[in-house]
């Protein structure tokens, strides 16, 4: 079975359409999504339309909960980002009905999906929703420990926008330092499966992970997509700031 990984979203429907377009050509047999489908980007309403019908699976974000429930840690920019975004989800586009519709989605998301040997959360495997595990973390030998002793076998996770594996023995490896390609064995893993809609790693293109189950193998993909036209609605959008428009540019 191939199943692709999407996360982070953030309401950029250029980039979420191009990965869908990509992962149609893939002879893919599920979509998972790791949360933060709204957040920072001008089209949370569409995005949730399109998550609500082609992924098997989706799990709740950090900007999802947000907009739920009181924003927990949020800098101005995504304050501000995430209640414009809550009058978004409650004016539409769309009936009554569809408006309804995405806030049960919402209201319904589990924090994590666990499968046995494979674990899905959004965050960490310790804290699904919230916790970051950022590259670095690979020199806190304690921490890494303690996440991996969470995990039965493989983890995949968002929340950062930095894709790549971390290893059980304290390596994090990025997807050009494995050529985009990398081969489960019977040790742990986490991974992390990068960003649709706001990649953080340098490289403007989104980024999302297909799951062979058949090959034991991890593949990452970088989709190119119309970035500047999702910018120039942020930069028309007096409720988003520019630098969430000049980000995209940029992969940063």
């Amino acid at each position: 079975m191939k199943r692709a990984l999407i996360s982070d979203i953030h309401g950029n429907l250029e980039a979420l359409e191009a990965v869908l377009a990509d992962i149609d050509v893939m002879s893919v047999d599920e979509i998972y999504c790791l949360g933060d489908i709204i957040g920072y980007g001008p089209n949370p309403c569409e995005c949730l339309d399109l998550v609500i019908r082609h992924c098997k699976a989706t799990i709740l974000g950090n900007h999802d909960q947000a907009a739920l429930f009181d924003p927990d840690g949020f800098n101005p920019m995504a304050l501000q980002a995430i209640y414009w975004t809550r009058d978004q989800l409650d004016n539409g586009p769309g009936s009554s009905a569809q408006i309804n519709k995405r806030w049960d989605f919402l209201g319904e998301l589990p924090r994590q999906v666990d499968e046995g040997e494979f674990k899905f959360v959004h965050g960490s495997p310790r804290d699904p929703t919230n916790e970051y595990v950022f590259p670095e973390y690979v020199f806190d030998t304690r921490k890494m420990e303690i996440l991996f002793g969470k995990v039965s076998q493989f983890c995949f996770m968002g929340h950062t926008h930095l894709p790549g594996v971390f290893t059980t023995e304290c390596e994090f490896i990025s997807p050009d330092e494995c050529d985009h390609h990398y081969k489960l064995g019977r040790e742990k893993v986490l991974a992390n499966v990068g960003s649709v809609g706001q990649p953080r790693d340098d490289n403007n293109k989104s980024c999302y992970v297909i799951l062979d189950t058949d090959e034991n193998s991890l593949t990452y993909r970088r989709v190119d997509y119309d970035r500047d036209k999702t910018a120039n609605k942020i930069y028309n959008i007096p409720d988003l700031s520019d630098a969430l428009g000049d980000r995209l540019k940029h992969g940063r």
